[in-house]
């Protein structure tokens, strides 16, 4: 616990030149370097997009939608938190200005302001510092790391700016900002450029806000020269400015970090005790396996984002944490599934010795992922169903084995005379889209003698969820009489949550999200025993 005489520190990232330089990653990998010296350490995104949540986003929009235990849909940046800290975040870990304008709507709907003007400063930069500090509330933590989301300049995030600008010269020397900016390197010229950089300091100072520490992405090492210069014209210290050079995994940032005395520099200038220098043992281990693994298997991820990877971030990395448990490299091969049927699913699913089929929601893919699950069960390979994709073995299993050629999910066909998939009882009255579906971490029970219960080696478990759609019990008697068992139950609405296949060496779907668990220090067991399974198939 955060010592109750020590204030609380609070760190704010922030990104300038371009999108995408991974304030995420620095943030996280920050906080862990912190983690293992002893501090308390916590992470927040403000997301500066007026949506309330990236629930109802297309994940082309924004990538994955990343589910906490207490049911909140946030942004992909909270996995990356958690799988670096292993430590959950909650609603409270991700604002976003929609979030902050509803409450400052509804303050003033009830009369909260007593007539007065509601303006951006100062009621909207107050319900932005009020949600930055409440997260500090009650001395939980000795760091409140805050992302800004957006790079600075934008008009969206000009209220977040102000807000840490006020921050700041309350909080005083409790609080320190690091600007995330970008080195850029002319191959025509052959040198970095400093100038960039130069420019996004300048436009925070413009805002009132002088950066403590720059963070410098750059694909060549930054010599001396160069880190001289920027912090002449930058106003820090040559110390304060970090390379953070381009890497082969994210794994290995926190270790980059370690190397550049990141967080050396923010405890000093913080004015924190700089104990010993962590090890990070079993972390070097980790990515030791990652770069020296002892074997390869091929494993397929069906489903109907693949362009675009951030859609599947979270199940992409819990495959990383499975093969280095394994002691394997896992070499995906991303498979859209609209360009899978009957007559091509052979071929394109040759030389796989594992496959998943993706969470979604909607029709398009569907015939795809049900061949694919046809395939794979025929010929005896590994298979993992997620949420949807659980979905999609049921429907299989009912048209193929079961004899209901006309078996569907009410979701996609309404009208289906099977329908094996159906909404929820307490979904039917639900026409608000945002934040209404089966959300967050719910109790499962398995049955003894069980694939899962092999797994897990427990029999009560909790996993998160994110749907509206459900295995109708009314098919379960039938299911089980052709050698599909259904392993997983929600104790308190009977829900199938697991189901498995005998008589096939790994065929198991469920309806949660193992994914959103995943961490470094655990990875999930399911994930574990799926690789450990492809590895057998492939030998």
């Amino acid at each position: 616990m955060a010592s109750s005489q020590r204030p609380i520190k609070y760190i704010f990232v922030t990104g300038g030149v371009t999108s995408s330089l991974g304030k995420g990653i620095i943030s996280a990998s920050l906080a862990k370097l912190l983690q293992v010296r002893g501090y308390t350490v916590t992470i927040q995104k403000l997301d500066p997009y007026i949506n309330i949540d990236p629930g109802t986003l297309n994940p082309y929009e924004h990538g994955e939608c990343y589910v906490t235990e207490d049911g909140a849909e946030t942004d992909l940046d909270l996995g990356h938190y958690e799988r670096f800290l292993n430590v959950h975040p909650s609603q409270a870990n991700n604002v976003t200005t929609g979030k902050i304008y509803q409450a400052v709507i509804e303050k003033e709907r009830r009369g909260d302001y007593l007539g007065e003007t509601v303006q951006v400063i100062p009621h909207i930069t107050d319900e932005i510092k009020h949600r930055i500090s409440q997260l500090g509330e009650g001395n939980r933590y000795d760091f409140v790391i805050t992302e800004i989301g957006g790079t600075v300049g934008d008009i969206e995030s000009l209220p977040y700016i102000e807000a840490i600008r006020q921050l700041k010269w309350d909080l005083g020397s409790n609080s320190l900002v690091i600007h995330l900016t970008l080195v850029p390197y002319l191959s025509a010229a052959r040198e970095l450029k400093t100038k960039p950089t130069q420019h996004s300091v300048k436009t925070m100072l413009e805002y009132g806000v002088q950066p403590d520490i720059l963070v410098c992405r750059t694909e060549k090492p930054l010599n001396d020269n160069i880190r001289n210069k920027i912090a002449l014209f930058c106003n820090v210290d040559a110390s304060s400015v970090i390379e953070s050079i381009d890497t082969n995994s994210i794994y290995k940032v926190p270790l980059l970090m370690q190397e550049e005395r990141l967080d050396q520099v923010v405890l000093k200038k913080i004015r924190m005790p700089v104990k010993k220098n962590p090890t990070l043992k079993s972390w070097r281990a980790f990515i030791e396996k990652l770069e020296s693994p002892k074997k390869q298997v091929e494993i397929g991820l069906v489903g109907k984002y693949v362009e675009l990877v951030d859609a599947y971030k979270s199940i992409i990395e819990s495959l990383i944490h499975a093969g280095a448990a394994n002691n394997c490299k896992v070499n995906l091969k991303l498979l859209h599934s609209e360009q899978l049927d009957d007559n091509n699913v052979t071929e394109s699913l040759s030389g796989l010795s594992g496959v998943i089929v993706a969470p979604g929601f909607g029709d398009r893919g569907i015939d795809g992922k049900i061949a694919t699950i046809k395939h794979v069960r025929n010929m005896k390979i590994p298979f993992l169903g997620i949420c949807l994709g659980m979905q999609c073995a049921m429907i299989e299993f009912a048209r193929n084995v079961m004899g209901l050629p006309d078996a569907h999910s009410t979701e996609m066909n309404p009208a289906t005379p099977d329908p094996i998939i159906d909404i929820m009882e307490e979904q039917k009255k639900v026409h608000i889209k945002g934040g209404t579906m089966r959300l967050g971490a719910y109790p499962c029970e398995l049955k003894k003698n069980s694939m899962a219960f092999d797994i897990y080696k427990n029999k009560e478990i909790s996993e998160r969820h994110r749907h509206r759609y459900e295995f109708n019990n009314k098919y379960l008697d039938l299911i089980e009489q052709h050698d599909m068992v259904a392993s997983g139950f929600n104790p308190d609405a009977n829900l199938v949550e697991i189901v498995e296949l005998k008589n096939h060496p790994w065929f198991i779907g469920v309806q949660f999200h193992p994914e959103y668990k995943s961490t470094v220090d655990n990875p999930h067991p399911l994930f574990i025993n799926f690789v450990k399974a492809a590895i057998k198939h492939a030998r």
